[in-house]
């Protein structure tokens, strides 16, 4: 027990020591051991590649899954040191949703989105894949090295700092115990004045010459001892942040590694849809005749060149009437009576009538500028 009580003494006199330091470094009341510049560079770029290296890390962890409950149950896990389940990715869970609903249908459409959710489902597989090797090649090495490496470098230039503020306040211990030696000499050397009046003076000064030279050396000694740890710790700390260059270049080539991983995730998933589109252009479905007759007139309204539907639409002029009888007639656009001996039409009603009236109604319901039949 007492030796427990000694230690928390020393170890509060020592903090004591050292934020007394401080508060006079920072109070412009002391002085401060400056780093050399290869040094301070040194560690200026280790923050700057920890600062980086956490921003890049946790950008990447929500490139890789966006959803924040999904990433804090991974944390949880991981912190517990227990495997996390295996999640189904969304494109798998829509390739499901789509085959389920294609058992239900039964049609073209159902048909249809069987394809489309069979190619989803290897997206979502190849999403998956493309996850797991991002996490092992890219996230874990930067994660190994914030929780480790980093933390190792950290603790030391902590070691370092507190190593420093002892160093420096040795340095005000030993100034002020010189400074108290001077003054005690020059007493010593008024004492022989002294002497027949005032014996016990000069053994007083005497001993407090004494006393300050036993306490110089002592200040000495501990400034020796306080310089020589600095030292070491300062060499040690400098060969862990000279190690910046090591693992700049281990995460060069994990970056390599999330690059070629990348681009073999979308070169496989631009497949997959290649694929699709193939399988989908030979499935026989109103839908690709009308993609297929918009792409071609499309394609000839861009080089000048009037499209097959345009060819076969019926135009006014070429309307024949027939000899005898009646006949149906489509009306293709609206028409307003100008006078009670005209009719008037609405688009897509049928009329019918003789051979005279369908001739007028030819002849008047003339479309709009620019419009055809």
């Amino acid at each position: 027990m007492d030796f427990n009580v000694k230690k928390l003494a020393s170890g509060a006199g020592l903090f004591f020591t050292r934020a007394v330091q401080f508060t006079e470094e920072k109070l412009g009341q002391a002085e401060k051991t400056e780093l050399d510049a290869h040094f301070e560079n040194l560690m200026s770029r280790a923050d700057c590649t920890k600062n980086w290296t956490e921003k890049i890390y946790r950008q990447t962890e929500v490139l890789l899954q966006p959803n924040p409950s999904a990433r804090i149950e991974e944390f949880l896990y991981e912190k517990l040191d227990r495997k996390a389940p295996s999640r189904i990715t969304n494109g798998e869970l829509l390739g499901q949703y789509m085959q389920d609903a294609a058992k239900e249908f039964g049609s073209p459409y159902g048909s249809t989105l069987i394809k489309v959710g069979e190619c989803e489902r290897r997206l979502g597989a190849a999403e998956r894949e493309f996850l797991q090797t991002s996490a092992i090649s890219f996230l874990t090495p930067l994660r190994n090295f914030l929780e480790g490496d980093w933390k190792t470098i950290s603790k030391e230039r902590r070691l370092l700092e507190n190593l420093r503020l002892d160093l420096d306040a040795c340095k005000t211990r030993l100034k002020k115990a010189k400074l108290a030696e001077a003054k005690a000499a020059c007493e010593g050397e008024m004492a022989p004045d002294f002497q027949e009046t005032r014996p016990r003076n000069y053994v007083l000064s005497a001993s407090a010459s004494a006393l300050w030279s036993e306490e110089v050396e002592k200040a000495e000694h501990e400034l020796r001892v306080a310089q020589t740890e600095f030292d070491r710790q300062a060499e040690v700390t400098r060969l862990l942040l000279e190690g910046i260059s090591s693992t700049h270049v281990n995460h060069l080539r994990c970056l390599h590694e999330f690059v070629e991983a990348q681009a073999a995730f979308y070169k496989q998933c631009h497949l997959h849809m290649q694929e699709l589109q193939k399988e989908l252009g030979r499935l026989p479905n109103a839908f690709s005749l009308n993609s297929t007759h918009s792409m071609a007139a499309a394609g000839s309204s861009a080089e000048g060149v009037s499209s097959p539907v345009e060819t076969d639409t019926l135009k006014i002029e070429e309307v024949q009437a027939p000899a005898t009888g009646t006949r149906k007639a489509k009306v293709l656009y609206d028409y307003d009576a100008a006078d009670s001996s005209e009719l008037s039409l609405l688009a897509d009603e049928v009329q019918t009538s003789m051979q005279c009236g369908i001739q007028s109604l030819i002849s008047r319901a003339q479309p709009p500028q620019g419009g055809r039949l």
